[in-house]
């Protein structure tokens, strides 16, 4: 506790690095998820290919990524950008499947209602499968951005990575102290990103708790063509 307190500002700043290079993949992953999974569940040899292309992205190891982006963007091995574009690819690939299952999970019955009552393919997927997938969506982006938050501590060894610096710190010193700081403030960020996204559920999915099947959602109003 003695080390935390004299370096309090230290960990702070490394925290709020570390807050920011995890939120912003966590988005962009979540954000190229569902046009991906929205264009796999209407064009169904697209869902194969998908899925094994990030599948293989996920399966490449995140050091060996970090080094081979700069030669593909044109960056620096120790540009930011390169860990950005690497989490995004690892958050767009565990977030692509949970999409696909929660596009699925969607009533056929409810989606041909909506369009018997004049509802476009737009305004149908902002209105009814959007909502009614929400409550897997969230319960995927709650794993995507607990994943993620860890994961980025690999990032300390091509000198980004937030909170995992203390770590690379504190094995060249043999300093244990610093290490148990970067794990336990890891873990409280992570459960910090997970309660967030709980909260959030709560507020804009409020009939995820209570619906007990999805044909009970009604459709929002002015959504027709």
């Amino acid at each position: 506790m003695a080390w935390l307190w004299n370096n309090l500002d230290l960990v702070l700043g490394l925290t709020l690095d570390h807050i920011r290079l995890s939120a912003i993949p966590i988005l962009l992953g979540f954000a190229a998820s569902l046009p991906l999974g929205w264009a796999a569940t209407r064009v169904r040899w697209l869902r194969g290919i998908l899925l094994t292309v990030f599948n293989v992205v996920y399966t490449i190891p995140a050091l060996a990524l970090f080094v081979v982006l700069p030669g593909l963007l044109g960056t620096k091995v120790l540009d930011e950008i390169n860990v950005l574009v690497a989490m995004t690819l690892y958050a767009t690939a565990m977030m692509l499947r949970g999409t696909l299952d929660a596009f699925g999970s969607v009533s056929p019955d409810v989606l041909q209602s909506a369009t018997a009552q004049g509802y476009s393919s737009t305004s149908r997927f902002w209105t009814v499968q959007l909502p009614l997938a929400g409550p897997v969506l969230l319960a995927n982006l709650r794993v995507v951005s607990v994943s993620t938050v860890s994961l980025l501590s690999v990032a300390a060894l091509v000198g980004s990575g937030g909170l995992g610096r203390l770590f690379t710190a504190g094995y060249a010193r043999s300093f244990i102290d610093e290490i148990v700081v970067g794990i336990v403030f890891i873990m409280l960020l992570a459960l910090a990103f997970d309660a967030l996204l709980v909260l959030a559920g709560r507020v804009l999915l409020p009939w995820s708790a209570r619906a007990k099947a999805p044909t009970r959602i009604p459709f929002m109003k002015g959504g027709a063509a």
